[in-house]
């Protein structure tokens, strides 16, 4: 463990004011944040205690001082460095004044909210190596407070209870069952009576997904809940896992892949029902052809659960995409609402996954209430009474691509959306990203086959991606969606996907951080955007609000990232990663940016032209969603290689076979590459570039 305090790592911040807040200040701060103060604090919203706010996951402050007739006037109040170079994805968590923060690679910063200044550092010490194992960036999603400590799951998967005042650790637990496998942990935690509540990621690689509670003050395990079945020679765990074995076919042996179904991100509670509810993820392997040959519904992947969170045990689901095959993971943000409908109140959770189709489902049971479009569907045309999809033949197809809208980055990701009971409104990150899928031929469990996408890093996906062109075009905007109506209400365009998530206030207010590095305040009922200011990067995380003697801040945690960070941006700022607090009246500096070195087509590395079609195949199936397609951008928060310096190409056999970028978390290659692959890689890097450069001339 790495521990840094406030003195070591002086002046982070850009205020230098002297610090404000003792140790015992933040232990009186944090001691009393439990399960009721988290419901208290849903009566007035002074504090940010969960990661969405309260437990119903809204995302809306009833916080009022900022309004659509003085958010011009907002300025900066302070900004502080993350020192980060990779994706941020955290949704601060403020108590009376004290701010706790994570950066990429799950490192916890501790600040004095009203000055940016820092209190501490933990660095949970992932190793560098271990990056390979997560698909998506070495992201974060925040911590939870609970009773004088902080709370985070780091990316190699332990869980860290921290002393809130020190940055202390007080203990550390392993959430992984199984090492052999590449589970991750990048979702912010979530505490129910003294239990906190931890998932985890990796069904591109193969696994078997779970979620388990822990004792706040010991650390010991109080329950796990798999999401899929495993091999049903053996003893069920419990009754749903019966039930659920039933809709798979074992013929493909798919506990040997796990079966994937792992909960990443979404978690949402109702105090009232005593309900915990998660959304799971995609299958392992995502075709499920490969999977489940016969078939099946195959729960409970890309389904919503309803668990008793002081047993583990199961109580209903909603399976929002039955026989997921398409990456539709159902881990997106759920929140709790009491809507009208057809004349009586009902208690629903709402859903925007990955399908893109909007759910209102009844949180009391689990029946399906509506679900319509929110973006355009190809997959699916609608949903009939029973909740199950009208598919479209031809997404399913064995033998022929297809291309699948929204594709497997979602028609909204995990950027949190958020909900307005003023207007009625649902705010949500709307995207398309086009891609083309079709069955991987060559395919096979943990096998490192060229052409197969990413098996050299482990994934196991069974499909081959734009074997022909898509004809879809990229798009993102924010989407103000009526939960009742089921309809589009108003949207303000982007010039990217992978905008940031959005928060709502009793102020008539949505704020959103954008993908070409803007943060807007728009008026939440028709959409006129009415502030912006640009940041130091790409935004992908989402705003949030808080309070301190009388007056409102909010906050935002910026820094590119995340799957489709890593290989694409809309912004030449490359950060660093920063948290910007603005008030009213804010009169500080914004900070300086830097820019991307990468703008000219790598030129002059000798290469035999005859390697080119050999390192395609191995590209594809090591390099491609990290480093992108050679030349076609300059990259995201990884260097496309068609923009890299000649020297960096010339030492390919230091990156490649030695490990040099193990720090940086690329992973080394000589298991299954060598220096014959070398040459294959780089002809196809210098010979994509130079017939990139000849097309432009």
């Amino acid at each position: 463990m790495r521990f840094f305090c406030a003195l070591a790592i002086a002046a982070i911040a850009s205020t230098s004011q002297a610090q404000t807040i003792t140790e015992d200040q933040v232990r009186a701060a944090v001691g009393p944040v439990n399960t009721a103060a988290i419901i208290e604090n849903d009566s007035y919203d002074r504090n940010w205690l969960n990661y969405g706010l309260n437990y119903a996951e809204t995302r809306y402050s009833q916080l009022a001082s900022i309004t659509t007739e003085n958010v011009a006037e907002m300025g900066l109040e302070w900004s502080y460095d993350l020192q980060s170079r990779r994706g941020v994805q955290a949704t601060p968590i403020v108590v009376d004044g004290v701010m706790f923060v994570t950066a990429s690679w799950s490192i916890v910063h501790a600040l004095d909210a009203l000055t940016g200044e820092q209190l501490w550092v933990y660095d949970p010490e992932v190793p560098g190596e271990f990056a390979s194992r997560g698909c998506c960036d070495v992201v974060n999603r925040g911590v939870a407070v609970y009773e004088g400590k902080v709370y985070v799951g780091a990316f190699d998967g332990y869980l860290h209870a921290l002393d809130a005042a020190t940055g202390e650790q007080v203990w550390k637990v392993d959430t992984i069952e199984n090492r052999d496998m590449s589970y991750t942990v990048t979702g912010a935690p979530r505490i129910i009576n003294g239990k906190v509540i931890i998932g985890n990621g990796g069904a591109e690689y193969g696994v078997r997904g779970y979620i388990t509670a822990y004792d706040t003050e010991t650390g010991d395990e109080a329950w796990r809940w798999y999401t899929v079945p495993g091999d049903p020679g053996k003893p069920f765990e419990n009754d749903a896992m019966k039930m659920a074995a039933e809709t798979w076919d074992p013929s493909a042996k798919y506990w040997e892949a796990g079966g994937g179904g792992t909960v990443w991100d979404a978690m949402a509670y109702d105090p009232d029902l005593n309900l915990l509810y998660i959304g799971t993820g995609n299958g392992s392997p995502w075709n499920q052809h490969l999977r489940s040959p016969a078939g099946g519904d195959n729960l409970f992947l890309a389904s919503i659960v309803a668990l008793n969170p002081n047993t583990g045990e199961y109580v209903w689901h909603y399976q929002n995409t039955p026989g997921d095959t398409w990456d539709y993971t159902s881990t997106q943000h759920i929140i709790l609402a009491d809507l009208e409908i057809d004349g009586a109140e009902r208690k629903v959770l709402m859903q925007a996954p990955k399908n893109g189709f909007f759910y209102v489902i009844d949180r009391t049971n689990g029946e399906f209430i509506s679900a319509e479009p929110f973006v355009e569907t190809t997959w699916a045309t609608a949903y009939d009474d029973n909740g199950r999809p009208i598919e479209n033949p031809a997404a399913r197809s064995k033998d022929e691509p297809f291309e699948t809208v929204p594709s497997a980055y979602g028609a909204h990701n995990w950027h949190p959306m958020s909900f307005n009971p003023d207007t009625g409104l649902v705010y949500i990150p709307a995207q398309g990203v086009p891609l083309v899928q079709s069955t991987d031929p060559s395919w096979s469990l943990n096998a490192h086959q060229p052409m197969s996408t990413m098996s050299g890093m482990g994934w196991n996906l069974g499909y081959l991606f734009n074997v022909v062109a898509p004809e879809a075009t990229p798009f993102g905007h924010l989407l103000a969606w009526d939960p009742v109506a089921q309809q589009e209400v108003w949207r303000a365009e982007y010039v990217s996907p992978w905008n940031g998530g959005t928060l709502t206030t009793a102020g008539n207010l949505v704020f959103q951080g954008t993908a070409d590095g803007r943060f807007i305040a728009y008026n939440a009922e028709n959409g006129e955007a009415l502030w912006q200011v640009p940041v130091t990067s790409g935004v992908v995380a989402a705003p949030m609000t808080w309070e301190k003697d009388g007056t409102q801040y909010v906050t935002i945690a910026v820094g590119w990232g995340g799957v489709y960070g890593l290989m694409q941006r809309a912004t030449d700022r490359v950060g660093p990663g920063r948290v910007f607090t603005f008030r009213v009246g804010g009169t500080a500096e914004m900070p300086d940016f830097q820019t991307t070195d990468r703008v000219e087509l790598v030129a002059g590395v000798p290469y035999d032209p005859a390697n080119i079609e050999a390192g395609v195949g191995t590209y594809v199936a090591n390099c491609l969603f990290c480093h992108g397609v050679p030349g076609v951008n300059n990259g995201g928060a990884i260097p496309n290689l068609g923009y890299s310096a000649p020297e960096t190409l010339a030492n390919a056999d230091a990156w490649i076979l030695q490990g040099a970028g193990i720090h940086n978390g690329m992973p080394r290659f000589d298991v299954h590459l060598g220096e014959a692959d070398v040459e294959n890689i780089l002809a196809f890097i210098q010979g994509t570039a130079d017939s990139l450069r000849d097309a432009n001339q």
